[in-house]
């Protein structure tokens, strides 16, 4: 478990170094990623519909704040709907206006949320947002979800009948208009999901604020669990039918995206949780207090060794004869010059300490008085 904390301390030490780039590289994905879904479910607008459109969208974004990605989205979007009909981008428009007007109002900084809602449907995991938003977000970022899940179902009805809406001329436009709105805002499906996500959210943010232990996986098994429950007696009760390969699947992959935030959020320890009690004048206060998980990230130590050196085989007969040499030099110098070599000198005498000296002095006149007295 150790190593897990390690590697998420990496991650977050490297991210926290280069969190610009982190963030427009995410950017970039999130916006490519949203366009090219757009295009290939409503791609009628063949001019905008091609990757490089979608790649040059993207770029431009990337350098923009998050909000002017979804309004882009929403220009693409409508520019699908022009193409396919005026109706249809009419319907669209107001659609997209009333969203805006409770969106801007209440929401201006969940652009996240609406961009992730209609690409999580669309990757068929959208119970991932209503656990993820409860862990990490409020419940204001509700109206971002809601607006995101209409948008998808509102595109997934435009794919499936674009057929029609094509072959239909203009006498018929008002009665595919009226259609329109009545299949998206009438759609028994649509409904069920936006109440389970509003319920699952709810149970998630509640329980994971919580003092018990373990709050956040409960929370997430809990949140996960409401929505397997919600949808399935709304698929009973209103005659819809669910994929429950699809919700068990999505609802599993949200219990392990819950996991992972809480990984990185939240990491606790609980074995060393303390209630504490504090009192004052007017109030009791009960406190538990719960430490975090540390662990130090170990440092990586580079320890050189450098190349052995080559070692010098010596021949011992060449250095006699080298020292031999050099001792014949110097008896012939010797003679040259005359002079004998100096003596080595002896150690130095040591020289008595004058309190010894007085000591010893002083000893042989108290025997001299003791052998006259005797």
């Amino acid at each position: 478990m150790d190593m897990i904390y390690v590697f998420r301390g990496r991650i977050q030490e490297l991210y926290a170094k280069n969190s610009k780039v982190f963030d427009k590289i995410f950017q970039f994905i999130l916006a490519i990623v949203t366009f090219t879904v757009i295009n290939h479910n409503v791609g009628f607008m063949k001019a905008v519909a091609s990757p490089v459109a979608s790649l040059a969208l993207a770029v431009i974004c990337t350098f923009l704040p998050l909000m002017v990605t979804v309004i882009m989205a929403t220009v693409l979007i409508l520019a699908h709907m022009f193409a396919l009909s005026i109706g249809m981008l009419a319907v669209t428009a107001v659609i997209f206006l009333i969203m805006y007007i409770f969106y801007l109002r209440l929401t201006p900084k969940k652009a996240l949320i609406v961009l992730l809602t209609p690409l999580a449907f669309f990757l068929k995991v959208p119970y991932i947002i209503p656990v993820a938003c409860g862990l990490v977000a409020t419940p204001i970022s509700l109206i971002a979800i809601s607006c995101g899940t209409i948008v998808y179902y509102m595109l997934e009805y435009v794919k499936k009948s674009s057929v029609n809406i094509e072959n239909v001329g203009a006498k018929g436009m008002l009665t595919q208009v009226t259609k329109y709105v009545q299949q998206v805002f009438q759609n028994k499906e649509m409904w069920i999901v936006i109440v389970a996500f509003i319920i699952c959210f709810f149970v998630v943010f509640t329980l994971r604020r919580t003092s018990m232990d373990h709050a956040w996986k409960v929370a997430i098994v809990a949140g996960a669990v409401a929505n397997v429950i919600v949808i399935v007696a709304g698929d009973i009760a209103l005659g819809v039918h669910t994929s429950y390969g699809t919700l068990i699947g999505g609802n599993i992959g949200a219990i392990v995206i819950g996991l992972i935030l809480e990984l990185f959020l939240f990491s606790v320890d609980y074995a060393r949780s303390e209630n504490l009690q504090f009192e004052d004048d007017e109030y009791y206060y009960y406190v538990k207090a719960i430490p975090k998980v540390s662990v130090a990230t170990p440092e990586k130590t580079v320890k050189r060794i450098n190349e052995r050196q080559e070692t010098e085989i010596i021949d011992t007969e060449t250095v006699r004869k080298k020292a031999d040499s050099q001792a014949q030099n110097r008896k012939v110098n010797v003679k040259k010059s005359g002079k004998k070599p100096a003596p080595k000198k002896g150690p130095a005498a040591k020289k008595h300490d004058m309190k010894e000296v007085d000591k010893m002095l002083l000893t042989q006149s108290l025997r001299k008085d003791l052998n006259l007295k005797d």
